[in-house]
């Protein structure tokens, strides 16, 4: 008796033993590994955020399509917003490789039981705040993507492997937004300079709250997760944008910010971390107004997905049954 009810223990010791070594070696865990389940936890946590974050980051820039003031900036911008769909469903589809179920993870969501990132929930009211999400979200997106594409569960560093590459040129296409902008009159170049003051602190809180502060990042960097700490990935995003914001000629809303020689690092002033809680705890400007947008498209669609699940079922039923035949 005592012998069967050891060796299950014995196995799982193995088995968590050869996930250790796994990670020790910098190697991939794959859908059918065996893994811890706090484990599976996070990266379902970690990954479903990421996509609820992709899918409500379409409406600050979706409301600007019709408004875009040439066809050219239009389509621009109907691609980019189609692109970020695009990564939404990749990582749903690296959330279910996890067990997880998207359509419960979207009404999580939209129940208030799951939290997108932060930065979706402020208003867009000009067209250049357009380019300065561009430039700013999608640059620090970019310093917290691209060590994901190093993360230890192989389904998410795959899907960021194209999710970055998106991103860069989306990072792009938004700084030469601006600088056309730049080039052009003084209500254009206010209006850039006002869209940079509105935007650079929550692009800073973007990155979560201090290292000191953040329950989740020690564990996660631990399982190679995550590959450096919020408050480095937010220093990365600082040294990075400074000398572009030169270039384009607007200045950063940070009277303390300044170059360290010492560090060989700008030194910049401190987030407001006690709006960042508030945020996202459901009471930023544009909360209800964006999860109740979402919660709108997924009943609108339901009817959508009911037609692809009986179409689905009855393909799978024609095929059954041409097997029988050929049998």
């Amino acid at each position: 008796m005592t012998e069967t009810t050891a060796t299950p223990l014995a196995h799982e010791e193995e088995l968590s033993a050869h996930f250790d070594a796994t990670i020790a070696r910098d190697q991939r865990v794959e859908p059918r590994d065996w893994m811890p389940e706090a484990y599976r936890r996070t990266l379902v946590r970690q990954i479903a955020q990421h996509a609820h974050s992709e899918i409500i980051g379409m409406q600050p820039e979706g409301d600007w399509i019709t408004k875009a003031p040439s066809l050219r900036r239009k389509s621009i911008l109907f691609a980019k917003v189609q692109d970020e769909a695009g990564h939404g469903l990749y990582l749903y589809s690296a959330a279910e490789t996890l067990g997880a179920d998207r359509a419960e993870l979207t009404e999580m969501l939209i129940e208030g039981r799951q939290k997108y990132s932060s930065i979706f929930n402020y208003p867009t009211p000009t067209f250049a705040d357009v380019g300065v999400i561009g430039w700013f979200v999608d640059g620090a997106a970019i310093c917290n993507q691209v060590p994901l594409c190093r993360c230890s569960y192989g389904p998410y560093a795959r899907a960021m492997i194209r999710v970055c590459k998106e991103e860069s040129f989306h990072q792009r296409q938004g700084y030469e937004l601006l600088m056309t902008m730049m080039r052009g009159t003084e209500a254009q170049r206010r209006m850039v300079q006002e869209a940079v003051d509105r935007w650079w602190w929550p692009s800073l809180m973007m990155f979560g709250p201090p290292d000191g502060d953040s329950p989740h990042s020690a564990k996660s960097m631990a399982w190679r997760i995550k590959r450096h700490s919020n408050d480095e990935l937010r220093q990365r995003f600082v040294d990075m944008t400074v000398p572009q914001a030169e270039h384009l000629g607007v200045t950063l809303p940070d009277p303390e910010l300044r170059w360290n020689e010492e560090r060989g690092r700008h030194d910049f002033g401190t987030p407001d971390f006690e709006e960042l809680k508030q945020v996202i705890s459901g009471n930023g400007p544009c909360n209800a107004e964006r999860v109740a947008r979402r919660r709108s498209a997924h009943e609108n669609g339901a009817w959508v997905r009911e037609a692809a699940a009986a179409h689905a079922a009855r393909h799978a039923g024609d095929r059954g049954k041409t097997t029988e035949v050929a049998a």
